[in-house]
């Protein structure tokens, strides 16, 4: 909790309230009714302290470190569930949008190779899986990810997904004064929307807290067809609404949560019964950001 009162007007002064039903209308490149982006996640959990998230409740309440089963839960997401996200993904003529810790570019670089080589959309995640609040330095973790990431793929990140979607009240001003053009952390939309910063507009390009497998998998505890029957279900609204106004459709996943054995096929799924209808635009978060400063509407905040 912060030691001082938030002023609610810094955070609702970032962008104006407008509802969707009321806004010019956007045109996707070939009018097409939605645009589906894909978000794999690869962070990196320490085993010397506390897991970000947990799977097996420590044995009588007693915690533990080192928390090898937890470590271990995630570890092998990257050892195995993220190569099956590569073979889903390039078998099927998709890129994502690659939301990577900067220490993970070196902890696991054949995954981060590898997601190069398929020409995914780096982003940045932090530097180590830390909410942001937690990060005593935030425009040094976030100089040190770009870096990271701008060593490994010759490019500095156009995005940025703080872990857990979290961040101060000067985070975004700190991101968009580093370069970083487009953030996934305000869910707040199903379009993009631009968002004032102390160095200039920045870019929300709708993210999600719905269609993504640390809800679905790791807090609710759903069935391993959640994020087939959820998807669905989500593309199907957007779908019949684009007709009139375009949307956005964010998919959000982990390797070790939807890259597990039981889950994998869901994931297939989705992206084939996705695919199997036209006037569906198939982009990753730079593309949607290209896309949205191409229109003649878009705000420039």
């Amino acid at each position: 909790m912060s030691e001082h009162p938030i002023d609610p007007s810094v955070i609702r002064g970032r962008l104006d309230y407008a509802p969707i039903s009321q806004r010019p209308k956007l045109r996707l490149p070939k009018g097409e009714r939605v645009a589906v982006w894909t978000i794999v996640n690869v962070e990196n959990w320490s085993p010397a302290g506390a897991m970000p998230r947990a799977v097996l409740p420590p044995p009588m309440g007693q915690p533990l470190l080192p928390d090898i089963p937890n470590w271990a839960w995630h570890e092998y997401g990257m050892r195995v569930g993220f190569w099956r996200f590569l073979e889903v993904l390039s078998k099927r003529g998709l890129r994502a949008s690659f939301a990577v810790n900067g220490s993970a570019c070196s902890v696991y670089e054949a995954a981060c190779r590898a997601a190069h080589e398929a020409d995914w959309d780096f982003i940045g995640h932090g530097f180590v899986q830390r909410p942001m609040h937690r990060v005593e330095d935030q425009q040094g973790a976030i100089r040190d990810t770009i870096a990271a990431i701008r060593q490994l793929t010759g490019a500095a990140p156009r995005g940025w997904e703080s872990p857990g979607l979290t961040e101060t009240l000067d985070t975004i001003d700190l991101l968009a004064a580093e370069g970083i053009e487009y953030v996934c952390d305000w869910c707040l939309d199903d379009q993009p929307v631009t968002l004032r910063t102390k160095a200039g507009p920045i870019v929300s390009v709708p993210y999600t807290v719905e269609i993504n497998d640390v809800v679905m998998s790791a807090v609710q505890g759903h069935r391993s067809d959640e994020i087939y029957k959820r998807g669905v279900d989500q593309f199907d609204r957007l779908y019949l609404e684009g007709a009139d106004q375009p949307r956005v459709m964010a998919i959000s996943i982990h390797p070790y949560l939807t890259g597990a054995p039981h889950r994998i096929k869901y994931l297939e799924m989705l992206y084939d019964y996705i695919l199997g209808h036209d006037d569906v635009a198939l982009m990753t978060g730079s593309e949607i950001l290209d896309w949205y400063r191409t229109q003649p509407t878009a705000p420039l905040a």
